[in-house]
């Protein structure tokens, strides 16, 4: 089952662009999309991350692991910063 996959932008400019990660289930919980960009080496790291306020959720720490996360929503971390677009399910 796949459950996201990431797009690059299109074009290069001198602002920060963000990366589309596009999943097939809403919502989707925090820690997941930093495992989905490979970010982190698993979920355990995840989470450690999130609770310790490493990660943005639409520009605001967000320390709770399970925060569901919806279409258009931004998280950043480290630097990433990432675009959640829902597709919907693409196996059917």
């Amino acid at each position: 089952m796949v459950i996201g996959r990431r797009k690059k932008p299109a074009v290069e400019t001198s602002a920060p662009q963000a990366t589309i990660v596009e999943v097939n289930v809403e919502p989707i919980e925090l820690y997941k999309i930093l495992k989905i960009e490979n970010l982190v080496e698993g979920g355990g790291e995840a989470k450690v991350r999130i609770a310790n306020g490493e990660v943005l959720l639409n520009g605001l720490v967000e320390t709770r692991k399970r925060k569901k996360v919806y279409h258009d929503d931004e998280v950043e971390y480290m630097g990433e910063l990432l675009k959640v677009q829902y597709v919907g399910n693409s196996e059917k």
